[in-house]
């Protein structure tokens, strides 16, 4: 043939091949198709988008996830620490410290936090801890006095004072009271919140946390200075309760636990991104009060030597908080601390 009809030809047929050809890796290299979010997602398993958030529909305060605990990929995607470009994982993934960096997208998971429940009933008293906090996106680290009927609400009154360390953020901390009138026809209570700041990381270093309650006044030190005092005769809201000092008439049991919160704009928003975490308690300390003498005695000293608790003075939690489950295992006695955990486990 002659070369001038050959030429032609060849060209043509390779012009062919180009245009036919849909799965050319040219295509797949295009920047624009590589960088769109769509692109992006279908190299992420359910749950995850590029845009590195993720329904969290297991946050709601009346979705089955809030009720049990159990937090399904669906509601709640491991996000956190991934970019768009990293591989999608296929399981667990945690950092150099072990701590949870992305939940298995396929899984459903039950998160578990514990309280430490004081047996004992004050009426009035000084009650110190030196603990080191826990903190991470929705979570409540606290050390509080509760009536131990409270939860009944109905004909109980609410009696409650607290010390919260919240996970929005670890330098600072809520002072509160809780109160409600036993009556059944006001549902609310009366809360006190009041937001300080630390001065230092709470999770980093031990420090003495002291809660005194008297007839007189509640007051909230931290590292032995007063932070906050609210007297009799000072008023929070409208309610026959609203003498919140006034109101505390109830014997209250010491009490600390570890949970994480279904109310993101109080605590921030909880994925479980950081588990496990735990709160340790260096030792105990409560103070009975002479109502005549106004004097504080100490009744007692727990140090949590050994590897168990006192039973005689504390139980453990096993009911839901919200968005975790309490279990008895989740305290533990070692080191000489007590130590509070939250963590997970996959169903």
């Amino acid at each position: 043939m002659n070369i001038k009809y050959l030429l032609p030809l060849c060209i043509a047929a390779m012009l062919m091949a180009c245009s036919d050809d849909e799965s050319s890796p040219t295509k797949a290299q295009d920047p624009a198709a590589v960088g769109s979010s769509s692109s992006v997602d279908a190299l992420l398993p359910p749950g995850l988008s590029s845009s590195g958030t993720a329904p969290v529909d297991g946050n709601s305060s009346n979705s089955d996830a809030a009720q049990n605990g159990a937090i399904s990929n669906s509601g709640m995607a491991p996000v956190n620490g991934l970019s768009s470009s990293s591989p999608a994982p296929t399981g667990e993934v945690l950092d150099e410290n072990g701590k949870l960096i992305a939940l298995d997208p396929s899984k459903e998971y039950t998160f578990y936090g514990s309280e430490l429940t004081g047996k004992e009933q004050f009426l009035y008293g000084r009650f110190e801890a030196r603990m080191k906090m826990a903190s991470i996106p929705g979570t409540v680290s606290s050390m509080f006095l509760n009536y131990d009927n409270s939860y009944k609400k109905g004909d109980e009154p609410w009696n409650e004072i607290d010390i919260e360390v919240l996970g929005k953020s670890q330098t600072q901390w809520q002072s509160n009271i809780i109160t409600r009138e036993a009556d059944p026809s006001i549902p609310g209570t009366t809360n006190s919140e009041t937001i300080h700041d630390f001065g230092f990381d709470a999770t980093q270093n031990f420090h003495l946390y002291t809660i005194v309650w008297t007839p007189e006044y509640v007051s909230w030190e931290i590292d032995s200075v007063e932070v906050r005092r609210d007297t009799l005769g000072m008023a929070h809201g409208t309610h026959a309760d609203a003498d919140q000092v006034k109101f505390l008439t109830k014997p209250q049991s010491l009490r600390f636990n570890l949970w994480a919160s279904q109310t993101p704009a109080w605590t921030g928003k909880f994925t479980g991104i950081g588990l496990p975490i735990e709160q340790q308690i260096d030792y105990v300390r409560a103070y009975t009060y002479d109502t005549t003498s106004k004097a504080f005695t100490l009744a007692w000293q727990d140090d949590f030597e050994g590897t168990s608790l006192n039973s005689d003075r504390w139980s453990r939690g096993n009911w839901t908080m919200e968005l975790v489950e309490y279990r008895v295992q989740n305290v533990k006695v070692s080191d000489g601390m007590a130590r509070i955990i939250l963590d997970y486990e996959a169903n």
